[in-house]
């Protein structure tokens, strides 16, 4: 098993039960070229891309930084696969915020993407869907809603509440404070939604 990291050392502690199973390469969806020399050194044969910028509020921050790493940084591993090792399947996390607002959506919902996150998603989804036609690799988009786990940061607002709660437990405050209140979202469970990644790559055949 492979894993790409940006720097020595990067989330160490999120690793270190796999860590004697892992063979970590350094490299950066910022940079092609160590993609590429990632992927020569693995040989993989499925790849699976779960890098992102991952909030949506901070995407307003730096639109510029978001719409470089999930949107070209995709470009970037998609171009390195096609010319390093076009034989593997490829997974991408793609995400329901390419729909933009509203209560329900599916694979036929029109792709209006109101935030600078949504906008960088739905490009990498345009381009692993281009991809597949124009070259005939494996790659397919899974289109992720909201998950959650105990990894979760402390900036999404299940973390806020828990941490908050437990603050508020051991006298350490007197309150948790939030944004809006009329957010709405639907959740899942990270590991349901890790086990459905290889599954949709071990199909016959790639779907968008």
């Amino acid at each position: 098993m492979h894993g790409l990291v940006r720097a020595a050392g990067a989330h160490a502690p999120n690793i270190a039960h796999i860590a004697d199973r892992l063979t970590l390469h350094r490299g950066d969806l910022a940079d092609r070229d160590s993609l590429a020399g990632a992927l020569a050194a693995a040989r993989p044969s499925e790849v699976y891309n779960l890098a992102a910028a991952s909030s949506v509020a901070a995407s307003w921050e730096d639109p510029a930084l978001t719409g470089d790493t999930n949107g070209l940084g995709v470009a970037r591993l998609l171009e390195a696969v096609r010319v390093t090792c076009p034989g593997a399947r490829l997974f991408h996390a793609s995400s329901n915020e390419i729909f933009g607002p509203g209560d329900t959506a599916d694979e036929q919902t029109p792709v209006v993407p109101c935030t600078p996150y949504g906008a960088a998603k739905a490009y990498a989804h345009h381009l692993v869907n281009g991809f597949r036609e124009a070259y005939g690799l494996f790659c397919c988009n899974g289109i992720l809603f909201s998950h959650e786990s105990p990894r979760r940061g402390l900036r999404f607002v299940t973390r806020k509440l828990t941490h908050g709660a437990a603050a508020i437990k051991l006298g350490k405050a007197n309150e948790v404070r939030l944004g809006t209140l009329e957010a709405q979202r639907d959740w899942g469970y990270a590991p349901d939604y890790v086990a459905a990644m290889p599954a949709m790559l071990q199909t016959v055949s790639a779907m968008a």
